[in-house]
């Protein structure tokens, strides 16, 4: 903010800076500066967040409005650190190391001009199939509000922190229209006591959902927003939409107490002075959006670094490297490790090994997480294969790799090896966030196309459908398992070698009744980050003990989940699923929540 706000408590300043704006001005400052269709061109054919978002910049009083990153892998502009995702995180089960990772994150959000970090997600992992399961922190509600505290208290040390998606955001292909149903007990003691924690820890902003809740949908839901969220929780910073189709009316949204509309100038832009002029909205709603917004900014002016700790040598420097690859060896989970020859199979004795065989094409590539609004460009990233090259060349041994597509030659590989590690799993094409098809009475909301623009959105949408644009398709997964062929190859490899560790790449739970006891050592290495191949040389080689632990239970059944139907319209949320519905039950998990091994 510019002298023009200077003086007094943030209160009166964003009360005097209110009152010098005229209506459309103010009007301005409740949603993206950008107009609809160059933003959506540029987003759909060029990429996602390329640089920050702006909403709300006002020249005239030198407001510099909201300036937009999302998260949370890591800071979504630029070539930023690339860390594990946050589930992989929440198996660290250490909120200090995630408030490290946060002040890395706020440190790079800054010094590539945000100042607003959205990638706080708490909603719950109600089922392992959710498609955005790697953006959230596990289960159980104090575990994820810890984690999620955590980061939002790192990352505010230099730029605001919003957290999302409110509320109850856990089906992802269905997220545009399903309705969930859910008693208001339940809702404030399961659902959204993270979203309750991060309330109190002085969040700046709040991201509301795109589902409806109890019939209402949250971008205009008066419950979740002001009567929980203000009224019953007291909370003073800002409300922001989830992009583009997170506002669905201009006057209900903001008589509901929903703040900013992002990230273009949309429905807000064509349609919230007439209601205004109407009487359907007073301009002292207006007002008090405009307040919360300024206010806001103006309490998160000043981060605690000094214009030095902001250059750009911060963004991807060596230290938060390294903190990407501690994270990511923390991460690693060991769920099977039982003896070949008189002992375990990990750790692997480096000094002893002469050749490793590594099957599976995700070994050889980079494998970091979906392709969607989370997505982080890093300069570059360690496969697992290159992490192991690297450890095991100063010991002489070769490190032999077959992409697995002919599970017969991997099987000769394997033969031929001292022992194996099979990398199977997932990638954004199996799970993430999907913004394929848009319900038609979401595409009415956009505005009139003007006909010069129609050939540069034919070719925007040309260029994402080849691969080319920056949106990820990934979507809820339809099975818990692997994939028929990536558990062919395990069996085939297995067959061949006794020194097997399966190396897993995922997001949430995946059932392995069919093979996992044909392998002595299973391993979950998520999707770890830029530095993640090193990070499983570090454990794999015994240079790092596993502390993993997983955030979720694993069933043993699919039939001990509760319902889960990515096409709904209409769902129940209960208080029961994960590790507490199978106690219910009266089951035993596959493995339970909290479970992890470690070495001798």
């Amino acid at each position: 903010m510019s002298d023009h706000a200077a003086g007094g408590d943030v209160d009166e300043r964003a009360a005097r800076l209110c009152a010098q704006l005229s209506l459309d001005e103010k009007i301005d400052l409740l949603s993206g500066d950008t107009p609809f269709w160059p933003g959506l061109i540029e987003m759909v054919g060029e990429g996602y967040n390329l640089t920050p978002y702006v909403a709300g910049a006002n020249e005239r009083l030198g407001i510099d409005g909201i300036r937009f990153t999302d998260g949370p892998r890591g800071v979504t502009v630029g070539h930023s650190t690339c860390f594990p995702v946050a589930m992989a995180r929440g198996a660290t089960f250490d909120p200090d190391l995630e408030e490290r990772v946060g002040d890395a994150i706020g440190r790079e959000a800054r010094a590539q001009g945000a100042n607003l970090f959205a990638g706080v997600c708490v909603n719950l992992l109600r089922h392992p199939a959710w498609g955005r399961a790697q953006e959230t922190y596990g289960e159980d509600p104090d575990h994820v509000a810890a984690m999620g505290a955590a980061l939002v208290r790192g990352v505010q040390r230099h730029v605001m922190a919003c957290v999302k998606h409110f509320a109850c955001n856990s089906i992802e292909d269905a997220r545009f229209r399903v309705d969930v149903e859910v008693d208001g007990d339940v809702l404030r003691e399961v659902y959204l006591a993270p979203f309750a924690r991060i309330v109190r820890e002085g969040v700046a902003a709040v991201m509301a959902a795109y589902n409806s809740v109890n019939g209402e949908w949250c971008g205009q839901n008066h419950e979740l927003l002001t009567t929980i969220l203000r009224d019953e929780w007291g909370f003073e910073g800002f409300v922001m939409s989830d992009f583009m189709f997170g506002l669905r009316d201009s006057a209900a949204a903001i008589n509901a107490g929903l703040d900013l509309e992002m990230p273009f100038a949309m429905i807000h832009d064509a349609h919230l002075a007439d209601a205004c002029h109407r009487g359907e909205v007073d301009e002292a709603t207006i007002d008090t959006a405009v307040r919360r917004l300024l206010r806001t900014q103006l309490a998160f002016a000043e981060p605690t670094g000094t214009p030095e700790d902001y250059g750009p040598e911060v963004v991807g420097c060596a230290a938060h490297r390294a903190l990407a690859r501690e994270v990511a060896t923390r991460s690693i989970v060991l769920l099977r490790n039982e003896p070949v020859d008189g002992s375990s199979v990990l750790p692997l004795d480096p000094q002893a090994l002469t050749r490793l065989a590594v099957i599976g094409h995700l070994a050889a590539i980079p494998n970091t997480g979906d392709h969607g609004s989370s997505a982080v460009r890093p300069t570059d990233v360690v496969t697992p294969l290159q992490g192991l090259r690297a450890a095991l060349a100063p010991h002489g041994a070769v490190v032999d790799h077959d992409d697995g597509a002919d599970p017969a030659a991997a099987a000769t590989m394997a033969a031929g090896a001292d022992a194996v590690l099979v990398v199977v799993g997932y990638t954004h094409d199996d799970e993430g966030e999907n913004v394929g098809d848009i319900p038609a009475e979401l595409v009415a909301l956009f505005p009139p196309m003007p006909d010069e623009l129609a050939p540069d959105v034919a070719a925007a949408f040309a260029r994402r459908d080849d691969g080319g644009g920056g949106i990820g398709q990934g979507g809820d997964r339809r099975s818990l398992r692997l994939r028929a062929d990536d558990e062919a190859l395990i069996e085939a490899v297995a067959a061949a070698n006794d020194r097997v560790v399966v190396v897993l790449m995922c997001a949430s739970a995946v059932l392995m009744h069919t093979w996992q006891q044909l392998v002595p050592g299973i391993v979950i290495l998520w999707y770890p980050g830029m530095e993640g191949g090193h990070a499983l040389a570090d454990i794999v080689l015994g240079h790092a003990a596993p502390t993993g632990r997983l955030p979720f239970a694993i069933p043993a059944s699919a039939e001990h989940l509760p319902p889960f139907d990515p096409n709904a319209t209409q769902i129940t949320y209960g208080p029961l699923f994960g590790q507490k519905l199978l106690d219910h039950l009266g089951v035993e998990a596959a493995y339970a929540f909290g479970f992890g091994l470690t070495y001798p």
